[in-house]
C-alpha cells in the first residue's frame, strides 16, 4: 500500500487540529484493515511501514493522531514515541499504542513515553474507532482551551503591565507598590471639546485614536507605561511597575517627539489640535484597584503635581517641574518660567523643555 496523505494537513507547530491519522506498523494486513475502518470515520490517513518513516512523516504532515505498533524491525514503537514527544515540533501529537504485547509493564511503559492510551492486539475496530474519536475530542477541547487561554492572557496585558499581569495570575490580590522615583506625563489635546462639538462622532473617535494609537508606539518605544486615557487627555509614567534609571530622559523624549507629530498629524486629517504637556518626578503610589474591571492606577502628591504642570502650561509647551529639571541634566534644553503659583503647591520655580541639547 502506498502513503496516503490527505488534503486537510497543517504547517508545524498548527496545534494537532487537523483530521489526520498515521497508521503506523510493519503488517501491510494490519494497515489495510485499520486503514478501512478509519476512513468509513472520514479520517485522512498517512501511512508508515516502519518508525523512522513514521518520524519523518510526522515531522512532515503533523497529523492530529498516531496509532504506533511496538514490535517493528529497526526503530520499535516505544523509541518511534521517545523520539516523538523529545520532538518540539511533533510532541503534541496524540499517540495510542496498538500492539500484541499486552503484558502490563509494556503498558505502563507507553504511557511512561506519552502515549495517551493502549490497546491490545486482537482488537475490536469499534474499539479503536472508539479511543481514536474520544482522543480527538480531547485534544481539541485541550486546544481551544489554550487558545482561550492565551487570549485571556493577552486581553489582560492590553489593560495591564506585564509584571502586574503575571503577579494577578498567581492570584495576588491587594496589588499595591510604594515607588520611590518616577515620572508621571499628563498630556491635554487643547481645543479638542469645541473642535469634537461639529464633527461626527466617527470622525471625534477615529482623530482620538489615530492620536492615542500614535501615542501608544511612542510610549512602547520608550519602554514607558500608559496609565489611561481621560477624554482627550493622556497619561503615561516612567518607572512604573518596574524600576527605570533613564525614567525622566525616556519620559522627555517621548513628550518632545508628541509636541513634534501630533499636530501634524491632526493638520493632515483636516483638524487644528494643539498639545498642552505636563511632567513632574518624585515618589508614587501604584496599584491594581477594581475586582470585575481591573484598573492600574497611580495616587499620590507626584501625580497631583505633574497634573498641575499641565493645566498650567501653554499650547504647544512642555511645562516641567524644577525636580524633572535635575533628573534630566544638561542633555536636553529649557526655557525658565521663573516662580510659578501653583494650585495647591504654593509658588514653584518650573521650566518649558524646549529641545534635546546638541
Amino acid at each position: 500500500m502506498n502513503d496516503v496523505i490527505g488534503e486537510g494537513g497543517q504547517a508545524p507547530g498548527g496545534g494537532g487540529l487537523n483530521n489526520q491519522v498515521l497508521l503506523v506498523d510493519d503488517n501491510p494486513t494490519n494497515l489495510q484493515v485499520l486503514y478501512q475502518a478509519l476512513e468509513e470515520q472520514g479520517y485522512e490517513l498517512l501511512i508508515a511501514l516502519s518508525g523512522e518513516e513514521a518520524l519523518e512523516i510526522a515531522s512532515a504532515a503533523l497529523p492530529s493522531l498516531i496509532l504506533l505498533d511496538i514490535n517493528m524491525p529497526g526503530m520499535d514503537g516505544f523509541e518511534t514515541c521517545r523520539r516523538l514527544k523529545a520532538d518540539e515540533v511533533t510532541r503534541d501529537i496524540v499517540v495510542i499504542f496498538l500492539s500484541a504485547r499486552d503484558a502490563v509493564e509494556d503498558k505502563i511503559e507507553g504511557l511512561r513515553l506519552g502515549a495517551v492510551d493502549y490497546v491490545s492486539k486482537p482488537f475490536q475496530f469499534e474499539e479503536v474507532v472508539a479511543r481514536v474519536n474520544t482522543q480527538l475530542e480531547l485534544r481539541r477541547a485541550r486546544v481551544e482551551l489554550q487558545r482561550m487561554h492565551e487570549k485571556a492572557d493577552s486581553l489582560l496585558l492590553n489593560i495591564l503591565p506585564g509584571s502586574i499581569a503575571d503577579r494577578l495570575k498567581e492570584n495576588e490580590r491587594n496589588i499595591v507598590d510604594a515607588i520611590p522615583e518616577a515620572t508621571i506625563l499628563f498630556c491635554d489635546l487643547v481645543g479638542f471639546t469645541p473642535l469634537a462639538a461639529g464633527l461626527e462622532p466617527g470622525e471625534v473617535v477615529g482623530l482620538l485614536n489615530s492620536i492615542f494609537s500614535e501615542m501608544d508606539t511612542l510610549a512602547e518605544r520608550y519602554r514607558l507605561e500608559k496609565i489611561k486615557t481621560i477624554g482627550d487627555a493622556y497619561m503615561l509614567a516612567g518607572g512604573v511597575p518596574d524600576p527605570m534609571p533613564d525614567h525622566a530622559r525616556a519620559v522627555a523624549d517621548f513628550a518632545l517627539d508628541v509636541i513634534a507629530l501630533v499636530p501634524s498629524m491632526a493638520a493632515s486629517a483636516g483638524q487644528a489640535v494643539d498639545l498642552r504637556i505636563g511632567l513632574h518626578s518624585g515618589p508614587v503610589v501604584a496599584g491594581v484597584i477594581g475586582e470585575k474591571k481591573f484598573a492600574y492606577d497611580l495616587w499620590g502628591d507626584t501625580v497631583n503635581t505633574a497634573s498641575r504642570m499641565e493645566s498650567s502650561s501653554e499650547n504647544g509647551k512642555i511645562h516641567v517641574s524644577g525636580a524633572s529639571k535635575e533628573l534630566l541634566g544638561e542633555r536636553y534644553l529649557f526655557e525658565s518660567r521663573g516662580l510659578l503659583p501653583i494650585k495647591g503647591k504654593g509658588e514653584m520655580e518650573t521650566f518649558y523643555l524646549t529641545g534635546r541639547a546638541t
